[in-house]
């Protein structure tokens, strides 16, 4: 068949929208998208005979390209992953996965009207912040609480209603970068506030911070290390210290806890991180913390104190523009009643449970994914070593987890293709390299991913 006759051959974009096929398609997704893979799929056959080949131009063998073509262009950008790296609260994952009434509940909310701003009782006009506000209180002995959309909105408010055009006192070692090169000191800028670094990289004394406060001082600021770690000759001022030069001077203490640790973790052998209740009782006035890291909720910043800083905070017209939605309110309250009795937090709330989980849980699971793999698959080469973990997303630095791992090399497959051939899946897997071998990490494999991690792998290798 020549050119000219395998060009004429060649269906139109109408002629396949008035298919069976085109009306599937339209009926399925959006109008937009099926023009677009009709037409490209199109020029594409029609390329391909004017570079002299003979492709098949007929209408079926078209359809299969453009139907293939309509489900990519149409495919979710955002969708699950099974996170084998090992890292429990992982940013680029999402952090925090969340519990299955949590999700319950958000579902409830969602699916048509509720109460955000009203209140039932009255039959009138309510507060958002109270469907939290009561239980935030509660758990963490705070006179109120406001919640944000993350713990950076929450540090910038916070700066903006209590310290602006004064001086926020903070220690030289405690100006971190918290992820995605945002830094205090940057935050600090845009609040307005004035930075007074104090003390050295490595050591602060209670001494510095009392020489630098004057009558420009508006808040002092205490930056938990829950990124980042100072070993050796180091040394900082306690809390304790901190609350009382504050009520001896008559200046506001903050303290940024950062991963906002609800669950007392000592037993389990992690003794540095503080706990929310703990720094309230402390006397610290205003405490910021996430929803998204140890507590093991939706991404928030969650504020507790003082009423009558609180009060002031709320009332800024940032505040609005940093406020959560109702499906973030829904997933926190839910959570936090999780929070309400420690002991069932640890089972219920997956973070937890995870970070937690016995090394024989975690070894017994890498044993089954190993023989699932194994089974029918012939050219893998699948071990389970001990290993480490680590709790990630800004929590928990330098605590390494014991851990079970399987590595998995393939004949003829270097690992830098395996690992993209799971990444890029129909189940994403997202795994490391080590050694040139691809890891998968027990510990971040939920028990309902096994199947779905063991089919992955297979196709993977295969």
């Amino acid at each position: 068949m020549d050119q000219k006759e395998l060009l004429r051959r060649l269906p139109s974009v109408d002629e396949v929208l008035r298919s069976p096929y085109g009306l599937g398609w339209l009926d399925a997704y959006p109008r937009r998208y099926v023009l677009r893979a009709v037409r490209e799929i199109i020029d594409f056959k029609r390329g391909e005979i004017l570079e002299g080949y003979t492709p098949d131009v007929s209408l079926d063998a078209i359809a299969t390209d453009i139907g293939i073509r309509v489900e990519r262009l149409t495919a979710k950008r955002l969708r699950p992953v099974i996170n084998a790296t090992g890292v429990v609260i992982h940013t680029n994952l999402g952090r925090a996965p969340l519990p299955p009434d949590v999700l319950s509940n958000v579902v409830d909310v969602a699916r048509g009207y509720s109460n955000l701003e009203y209140d039932i009782e009255a039959g009138g006009r309510g507060e958002r912040y109270d469907h939290v506000r009561w239980i935030l209180k509660e758990i963490t002995a705070a006179e109120d609480a406001v919640v944000v959309n993350n713990n950076a909105a929450a540090v910038l408010l916070c700066l903006s209603a209590l310290a602006a055009g004064r001086e926020v006192i903070v220690s030289r070692g405690e100006l971190v970068e918290i992820g995605g090169a945002f830094r205090i000191p940057d935050v600090m800028l845009q609040s307005g506030a004035v930075l007074k670094e104090v003390g050295t990289t490595n050591k602060t004394h209670l001494g510095d911070y009392e020489g630098a406060v004057g009558e420009q001082t508006g808040l002092l600021l205490k930056i938990h290390q829950s990124n980042y770690r100072v070993i050796g000759f180091a040394g900082d001022v306690s809390i304790g210290e901190l609350v009382g030069l504050g009520r001896r001077k008559g200046v506001p203490v903050m303290f940024d806890l950062g991963s906002g640790c609800l669950t007392d973790l000592r037993p389990y052998g992690i003794h540095d991180e503080p706990l929310v209740h703990d720094v309230v009782r402390e006397g610290v006035d205003i405490v910021t913390f996430s929803g998204d890291k140890l507590l093991g909720g939706p991404q928030a910043g969650i504020i507790v104190g003082r009423k009558d800083l609180i009060g002031r905070i709320a009332a800024h017209p940032l505040t609005r523009a940093v406020r959560i939605d109702k499906l973030t309110l829904a997933a926190l309250e839910s959570t936090l009643f999780c929070h309400a009795d420690p002991e069932k937090a640890r089972e219920r709330i997956p973070v937890l449970r995870i970070l937690l989980q016995e090394e024989e849980v975690i070894r017994r699971r890498a044993r089954r994914i190993s023989l699932l793999i194994k089974r029918g698959v012939e050219n893998v080469e699948v071990t389970v070593e001990k290993d480490e973990s680590q709790a990630g997303g800004g929590a928990l630095p330098g605590v390494y987890l014991p851990t079970y791992v399987l590595t998995l090399k393939v004949r003829g497959v270097s690992a830098q293709l395996l690992e993209r051939r799971l990444r890029k899946g129909e189940v994403g897997v997202i795994a490391r390299i080590k050694a040139g071998k691809v890891v998968l990490d027990a510990r971040t494999i939920m028990d309902s991913e096994v199947k779905l991690l063991v089919q992955a792998v297979r196709e993977a290798v295969g």
